[in-house]
């Protein structure tokens, strides 16, 4: 690891801010740059694909993925697993800031890298309580616990969403290969 970043671990001991995919435009030079690509601003190369990325547990206090998500393999369990990185990444109450084009609206469709169409409805997937699904969307992939903080989002244009780690709890059956 980069011994500026080791420096940073050390100093921030209520965590790092993460951008992640950030490219060239790292939300500020308090926050940590993660992309696969070597561009100004980034900290960490690194595949976002490829888990686990090279920071320790409960590292960042705060993580933004803005226009990153849409690009991550949702087959073979790749989104999931990438949710469940960050969530390991992030202190508890930590919180995920996401912003990604809509499913199926023109910033969607218009890139040919985009391969993960995300709706209001995949965020209930990741909270074992969320209110709309109680007992439902959660249970079938049973990943690491999350809460919905915030959503909003219109379906011709972007989503944004605010998730908050929560600790894992006997109740929520966390998939133990999740874990590992």
């Amino acid at each position: 690891m980069n011994k500026d970043i080791e420096k940073l671990l050390k100093e921030k001991n209520q965590g790092i801010k993460l951008d992640m995919g950030c490219g060239a435009n790292k939300q500020g030079d308090d926050w940590v740059g993660i992309d696969y690509r070597k561009l100004p601003g980034v900290d960490i190369v690194h595949d976002l694909e490829e888990i686990p990325y090279p920071l320790p547990d409960g590292c960042a206090s705060v993580v933004a993925a803005s226009h990153v998500l849409e690009h991550i393999n949702p087959h073979k369990g790749v989104f999931i697993a990438v949710m469940n990185e960050i969530w390991r990444l992030l202190k508890i109450d930590g919180e995920f800031l996401i912003s990604v084009p809509y499913a199926g609206s023109p910033g969607m469709r218009r890139d040919p890298s985009h391969c993960n169409e995300l709706t209001e409805e995949t965020w209930e997937y990741f909270d074992p309580i969320s209110p709309l699904y109680q007992g439902g969307l959660y249970h079938i992939y049973n990943p690491l616990p999350w809460r919905v903080k915030f959503s909003t989002w219109d379906v011709t244009g972007n989503m944004e969403v605010a998730l908050v780690k929560r600790r894992i709890d006997k109740s929520y059956n966390v998939n133990k290969d999740f874990l590992k």
